[in-house]
């Protein structure tokens, strides 16, 4: 089984967000033993974003991002059961259940449960954004 990044990497559809986490720094905490969940954007989430502006601010840059990793491994049974996920970035992540389907913030789930070696990847349909709490219009 493979690790986070590398099962991001051989996806081919993360290459915003993979280009993102090399700019931050961040692609090592990704191949580190974990366990860690990676609500990963995909290429077609990041366009709902101004990326240029988030990746233009090392600070927001790295907000973003760590926004998106929690320490543990959340399966979407575990999601199912709690309401907030707390993310590296210290802030929360709102779960909730709509219409019998789970949501994560602002994001709907288009893949859930990759297992990898040091943890899980859901991938998403929206980026989160810090400043924000729950559902919000991604309009940075």
């Amino acid at each position: 089984m493979k690790d986070i990044l590398t099962t991001l990497k051989e996806d081919g559809s993360f290459g915003t967000l993979l280009g993102a986490l090399a700019k931050a720094g961040l692609t090592m905490t990704l191949q580190e033993p974990g366990p860690l969940t990676l609500f990963a954007p995909n290429d077609e989430a990041c366009t709902r974003v101004n990326m240029d502006v988030i990746e233009g601010d090392p600070d927001k840059l790295n907000s973003v991002l760590t926004y998106h990793i929690a320490n543990g491994s959340y399966r979407s049974e575990d999601l199912a059961k709690t309401e907030d996920i707390y993310t590296l970035f210290g802030k929360h992540l709102t779960v909730t259940m709509e219409s019998g389907e789970l949501h994560i913030d602002n994001a709907k789930f288009v893949a859930r449960d990759i297992a990898c070696s040091n943890g899980v990847i859901h991938v998403i349909n929206n980026v989160f954004l810090p400043q924000f709490s729950g559902w919000y219009c991604a309009c940075c």
